[in-house]
């Protein structure tokens, strides 16, 4: 069965870090570009970070550059988000998604796969 396997949420106080993981089974993540999204209570889903599986070149969304950092391992099948400097408004549901299309590559209704999602709470 292919599935990607979000982990590494929890509660953190504003100001910490956290590092999300993406492992995928049942197919290759190298072949993919990846994404992250994230969905507060009553908001809709926007996506927070992707990286292609090219060049590895990466998207952001403005309200966490400089303080989140997507990296890949290919060899490791896994995807990883590393969130610094958190704050209470990044408190979500955070999910990775994989695609194959590169060039939109954190296109909501582009994603083939997607996790169940990993609760990150920031509070104090």
């Amino acid at each position: 069965q292919e599935q990607l396997v979000e982990s590494g949420g929890g509660l953190v106080q504003p100001g910490g870090s956290l590092r999300l993981s993406c492992a995928a089974s049942g197919f290759p993540l190298v072949y993919y570009a990846i994404a992250w999204f994230r969905q507060a209570p009553g908001k809709e889903r926007e996506g927070v970070s992707c990286i292609s599986s090219d060049d590895g070149s990466t998207k952001y969304l403005d309200s966490v550059k400089g303080r989140f950092t997507i990296s890949r391992d290919n060899a490791k099948n896994t995807v990883y988000l590393q969130m610094n400097s958190l704050k209470p408004e990044d408190t979500a549901v955070y999910y990775c998604a994989a695609t194959v299309d590169d060039y939109d590559c954190i296109n909501y209704y582009g994603m083939d796969y997607w996790g169940k999602g990993t609760l990150v709470t920031v509070s104090s």
